[in-house]
Order: C-alpha cells, then structure tokens, then sequence
C-alpha cells in the first residue's frame, strides 16, 4: 500500500455547519465546561442520530477525498450505514439535495468513497473470516457493498491471511479456539504449546505492522465508535491504557456478555480473543474527528462516566480529550444523566412536572441515604438539582418529602389491594420476560378464583438457544427412540402434533420429574415433546425415517460454527423447545397448554438489523388473540427508547396497534395496561404507580420455576453484561434494589413494624406502570418518534 501522509483538513469546534445546524436544533451548548470534559452533539432519537452522524461523516469526505476511516460493526450503526448509503446513492434527488442545503453541506461536491482508506476497529481471535459472525464479514457486507469503499486500498483484519506456525489450520493449533496469552512469557511444554506459542508471535507481529501502517497514512482521520456497558471502545475494554496500539489481549466479562449473541454464547465468547487497534491509535491523528455514537436511556450512565469524569484508563472514550475534534453524539435517553444537561432542562421545564420532581429527591434520599422527610435544607442545597427543585416548587424539604412519601404510599398500597374479577392477558416478547418483570405478582394474582389469566409469547426465541444445547436434547432423543414404550406411541398416534391432550401428559410428566427428583423422567418427557415437535414440523411419522432425521441433526448442531444463522426448520425446532419451556412454568400453577397463545410473528428472523411489524403479518394476530381473551387488563414489556432488546420495542408496536384496533371494533376502552420491566432496564420510582412487596418466598419459588422450567437458559448462555449468571438472578438483585431505595424513603421502621405480614416479609420491590389505553397509546407514539422518528 502506498505509504502517505494524510492530509485532513482540521476543523474546530464551530467549522462543522453540519455541528452548527444541530446544534442550534438542540437548543444547548456544545459543552457544559467545566463539568463536561468532552463536546456534545444531542439529538431527539436513533434515527436522527444516525442521520446527523452521516451527514457530519459526507462534510468530511468533501474535504478528505484521500482520508482513512475507522467505522464501526453491529447494530449502533444501523442509520448511519443507511443513511450514507441513501445519501451517495441519491444525491442528485431533490430529498436529499433539500438536506444537503439545510445543513450546509456543498451539493456540487458529490464524495467519492474510491480514495478513502477503510481501517477495520477489531476482530475476534481466532475466527474464521468467512463466518457471517466475523466483523470482517460484516464490513465487506455493509460498507463495501452498500458503500463502495475500495477493498484494495483497506487495511483489514482477515485472521485467515494471518501467518500461523508452519502455515497449519487455526482449528490445528488452536484445537479448543483457546489462546492461551502466558505463552508469550513462559516455555512452551510440548509440540502443541510450541505451535501456539509462534502462532501468537505471528499475531503480535502482525498487530505490530497493523498499526504501523495506520501511522504511515498520518493515522486515522475519521473514527465512528458506539460504546460498550462498560465503556469499551473497539476491544479497548474498561482499563486500557491511553497509549494503547493495535494488539492481540482478552476481554473482560461485560465485553464477553455483549459478544455472547455474535459468538453463540459465553461458553465460546469467555474463550475468544481479540485484535483491537488501540486508544492511541484513534487518538494518534490530532486532527482527527472521532464521534462515539450513543442511543437510550440504558447507556446514559456509561456516557455521563465517559463524559464527565477526567482522563483515566477506567473510562476509555475519556481518551477523546486529547482530541480537538472528539465528540459524543447522543440521544436525549443517552444524555439524560449528564447532570449540567438534565439541569438545563429543568430549567426550561415550567412547571416541574411530579416525575421530575420525585426524580431528584428519590435520587437525593440515595445519595444521603435518608428518609424523604428527614431530608434537611442543608441536604438540598448540596445538591444541584435537588437545589434547583427546592427553588422552583417554593416548598419547603419536609413538604416536598411529605407530598412524596403521600404519593409513594398510594402506589405500594394499590400493589397490595387485592385483584379480583379480572381477565389478564399477559404478553410477552420472550419466554422469560413475563417471569422476570414480575413473578412474585402473580404468585398472588393466581390465588383468586375470580380471576382469568391467558399467556402469550409474541416471538419465538429461537436465537437465544444454543448448539450444544440441541445437541444434548437430540443424542438423548435418539437413545429414547430405542425404548418400547416410547415405539408404542408411535403406534397410538400419541405424537399427533394435533393431539393436545398429549401434549398436556408431557408437560406433567416432565412435572412428576421434578417432584420425584427424577432425571430420567425429566428427559422422557422433554424427547416427547421433542418428537412431536419434529413431527409438526417434518409432517413425518414414521419412526425409522425420524430416526434418520434425528441423526442428520445431531450432525448438523455438531458441525455449525456457533452464533451462525440457522436454517428456517432448526430455528423453528428451537423456538418450540422455548415454548415448551413456559408451558412447563404454567403448569406449576395448573395452567395447561390451552392457556397459552405462541405467535411466533414474522419480524423475529434472527438477522442483525430486524424488520419493522406489518399489519397482516405481526398485528392482526395479536388482535385475533384480543377478541378471543376479552381481557380486561394486558400486560406488556415497557423499555424506553434505545434500552433493552430491539424486540421489546417491536412487540410493544404491535399490541398497540392491535389494541387500537379491537377496541375500534369492540367499543371498550376500559381496558388497562400494566408496563413492567425486567433485567434489560428498570424503572425510576418516580415512573412507577405500582409498588409489589417481594419475600424471600416469592425469590425462592422464582429461583425454583426457573432453574427447572428454563433448561436452555440455566447455563445462561446469553446473559446481561450486569451478572454472570441466569437472569432470574439478575432479577432478584434488581428487585432487591428497588426494595432498598423504597426502604430508604420510608424508613426502616415502616417495614420493620408494618400491621401486615406480606409487608414485613418483603426484601424485594416490583414497580409497574399501569396506563390507561389512551396513556399507553400516547407513549407507544412517542416511543415510535424515538425509535423510528416517525
């Protein structure tokens, strides 16, 4: 490659007209000094982020023809790759001129991708290149092809050109995927060690002239990160050193939780390394412009580290200033803690409304760690919102703490009211999200006769299922296909996919198994269920041609590299062993597969960047559900923008819109919804109107249903970055929290002496929103704007 120097244009702070532009739109400064140690972009949503972030990145192509770009791979440059795709691609229609011209930008200078110099971030190791897993993979599908960037002219991180000890397969040297780094320190002790050993010392040369080539271009002009939970920018995890290169390093657990979904979970991810450039690198060009890009409230408390805090290895992107041009851009949820930002809000807010206002004093009763009225003047004044609340309401702190602690005890109350003569329907976006959310509420809700309960899981799944874990059910599927019992079923039509009755038998089997404390019956049941599933699935019953197919899958999940997209039928298989989970949670409480609704809805196929729900396809059939439960209440999974699992959000969409629809066709708008959350994000109490006690009782029975309903989670493949461990304990850890902070703000005392036993019990919190169908409307519209910027 021919070496050069580069030849970015510098811009300060104020050159961008695109910066300018919104800027101005945000109505705030570019930075907050001296709380802010690095400038701030802020935009209203995800798309529009993705927008600004593009047109910014076309302003510096016009002026660096011949620069080197750093950009990024997953789903946080969603928009941005869409949207400088369609703004190359169109530049001469009217729509994108009118853009161009809004923002500043110089329509008689269409950039040319050609001259640019792409530099890959990072790459796991080892890995095949050619898996769709791979970000090299990645780069060549979204930027090459959708922008045409010059493949010749990329610095690349193809693991399968790397040189390897006596040119052997990585699957040779590396038999496990297992590199083990003490080998660059120690003796290697036998032919294999000897062979890893020179291996690692090829990828540490590589690394090496990597990032010397970066350096012979002048080093990276334009760099576009998105930020890990733990402040990770490429591989450059929380710890890094400031004058980090391109190397070969491990990871640490938030980074492997966040791989868990490319690799094909923990198991593999705790194992793999990676090739990152490093902080210097980003940072080498001093001109460089480098953006982190963040979106939702569930990043806020990252950035506002990132952001706020001086230089310091615990928080990589502070690395950004030592650069002129280092910026954040941000979604209002991202910045929603920067604190100069959130006061600049509420300045402008007129007047404070009841949930900014409990905000900041629930948050002050944490920080001083005393209940809401025994909060002092003195505890106010220290802090600069709760200030700014004291001064604008005109109250005095025992009447704002009592005014709080009023509206606190109305919420708890109603979580303790008994809840009778309801229809609930309870939705679900995955299988386990109805158990994490809340559990423990319907521990009591199930006790009253009177009340009528239909679950529905709106996805299948299928993707938080893994290989090895069809594997085990498959080989013990064929040794039970061996038994007479299980031939003579085939015999009674037992496996009939129609046959619901049966259907039922397995699910209680599978319960005698637990209460017998036996595997073996455990595994029966599961092959059962496996076998009819396979049945609907292949429309095929004959057990000698089953038998064939059993074992062509079982070659099949033995020989597919994890984190690969399955092909449709495997992915429908591991769906239904989802749902057969849930149904075995239900019948804990004597609900049987009949009280149960799977949709499966078409937008959930597994890929990167998912599809939006259509009408006929996700929306009508939850609408179909409606008319035949007639409930009286629904439940749905209420995460903000940005925050949880894409898939929160769409399953949202869709039961509102089939909401509106049933009730357009029934006339009935008494219909209310109760919003939870679970692991992915909580709510602020001051966002609650429902407050649930949670004894130890509720945490054992939830441990319990869990660890035994839920085998394909149990090992917790794909877990949160926040816990290494099965999300229900997670879940606990987060309701304990919740308790804790209620507990602060009513004292020890109210819990310790309360007249009422479930009270006293409590050691965990479960907080809902209930809305009316108008309320959930109106926010599912804004979610939208948010989200989609429609």
């Amino acid at each position: 490659m021919e070496k050069r120097k580069s030849k970015e244009v510098k811009l300060n702070q104020f050159s961008s007209n695109v910066e300018k532009f919104y800027l101005s739109k945000s109505k705030k400064e570019i930075q907050y000094k001296p709380t802010e140690k690095i400038p701030i972009i802020q935009v209203d949503n995800f798309p529009e982020l993705g927008k600004l972030t593009a047109l910014r990145f076309v302003e510096w192509l016009q002026s660096n023809p011949n620069g080197v770009v750093s950009l990024p791979t997953g789903k946080t440059p969603e928009h941005f790759i869409k949207w400088v795709s369609k703004v190359i691609n169109e530049w001469d229609t009217k729509f994108i001129k009118d853009i161009l011209v809004s923002v500043g930008i110089d329509t008689a200078k269409k950039p040319n991708l050609n001259g640019v110099t792409f530099v890959q971030i990072d790459e796991f190791y080892p890995i095949n290149s050619a898996q769709h897993n791979s970000f090299y993979y990645y780069i060549k599908k979204y930027y090459f092809k959708n922008m045409g960037f010059d493949k010749n002219k990329a610095l690349m991180m193809n693991i399968n050109e790397i040189p390897t000890a006596e040119d052997l397969p990585l699957a040779e040297i590396f038999p496990e995927h297992k590199v083990d780094l003490s080998l660059r320190t120690r003796w290697a002790s036998n032919r294999l060690e000897r062979l890893q050993k020179r291996t690692i010392e090829l990828v540490d040369a590589f690394c090496t002239d990597y990032e010397k080539r970066i350096r012979d271009l002048g080093g990276i002009g334009f760099f576009l990160g998105g930020i890990g939970p733990d402040g990770h920018i490429g591989f450059n995890v929380q710890g890094s050193d400031h004058y980090s290169t391109t190397r070969l390093i491990q990871t640490n657990y938030e980074t492997q939780a966040a791989a868990s979904t490319d690799l094909g979970g923990i198991e593999i991810a705790k194992n793999r390394l990676v090739i990152t450039i490093g902080l210097d690198t980003i940072s080498y060009n001093k001109d460089a412009v480098a953006i982190i890009i963040a979106a939702g409230e569930a990043k806020s408390n990252i950035v506002r580290d990132s952001i706020q805090n001086s230089a310091t290895n615990t928080y990589p992107a502070t690395v950004l200033q030592k650069l002129e041009n280092g910026r954040f851009y941000l979604t209002n949820g991202a910045a929603l803690r920067l604190i100069e930002r959130r006061y600049t809000d509420m300045l402008a807010e007129e007047p404070l409304s009841e949930a900014t206002i409990e905000r900041g004093v629930f948050n002050l009763v944490v920080e001083k760690k005393k209940p809401l009225t025994e909060l002092t003047r003195e505890d106010y004044q220290s802090d600069k919102i709760a200030n700014l609340i004291l001064k604008k309401t005109k109250k005095t702190p025992n009447e704002l703490g009592e005014t709080i602690r009023k509206n606190l005890l109305e919420r708890f109350e109603k979580g303790l009211t008994p809840v009778e003569n309801e229809t609930i329907l309870h939705t679900a976006p995955h299988h386990d999200d109805i158990m994490l959310g809340y559990l423990p509420y319907i521990n009591h809700l199930v006790r009253s006769p009177l009340n009528n309960h239909h679950f529905t899981y709106l996805t299948s799944g299928f993707t938080a299922v893994t290989n090895h874990y069809m594997l085990e059910l498959f080989q013990n599927l064929l040794n039970e296909l061996k038994h007479k019992t299980f031939k003579k079923r085939f015999k009674k039509g037992y496996f009939d996919p129609s046959f619901i009755e049966g259907k039922n038998r397995d699910v209680a089997r599978y319960l005698d198994g637990i209460a017998a404390h036996s595997i073996t019956m455990r595994k029966e049941a599961v092959s059962r269920r496996l076998i009819r599933n396979m049945i609907e699935i292949y429309e095929e019953d004959n057990p000698v041609y089953l038998k064939d197919r059993v074992e062509e899958l079982i070659n099949y999940f033995q020989t597919q590299y994890p984190g690969k997209k399955d092909i449709q039928h495997v992915q429908k298989l591991k769906g239904m062993m989802r749902e057969w989970e849930v149904e075995i949670l239900w019948a804990y409480y004597g609900f049987s597969v009949e009280d149960i609704s799977h949709l499966r809805l078409g937008f959930y196929q597994g890929d990167i960047f998912t599809e939006n729900p259509e009408m006929g396809r996700d929306v009508l059939p939850v609408v179909e559900l409606l008319k035949k439960v007639k409930p009286s209440i629904v439940t749905v999974a209420l995460d903000p923008e940005g925050s949880g699992p894409d898939t929160h959000y769409k399953v949202l969409q869709a039961v509102s819109e089939a909401l509106k629809i049933y009730e357009k066709e029934t006339g009935n708008s008494d219909i209310k919804v109760w919003g939870y959350r679970n692991v992915w994000f909580r709510f602020h109490p001051a966002e609650a109107n429902i407050y649930l006690p949670v004894s130890l009782g509720s945490f054992a029975i939830t441990e319990n249903t869990f660890m035994k309903s839920f085998g394909s989670q149990s090992n917790a493949s794909f877990p949160s970055w926040e816990y290494d461990g099965p999300f229900h304990r997670l879940g606990q850890k987060i309701q304990v929290d919740q308790y804790n902070i209620i507990r602060s703000s009513l004292g020890r005392e109210y819990f310790l002496k309360h007249d009422y036993k479930r009270v006293r019990a409590a050691k965990g919190m479960i907080f809902l929103q209930e809305l009316s169908l108008e309320e959930f409307y109106k926010h599912s519209i804004e979610l939208k704007k948010l989200t989609e910027n429609v």
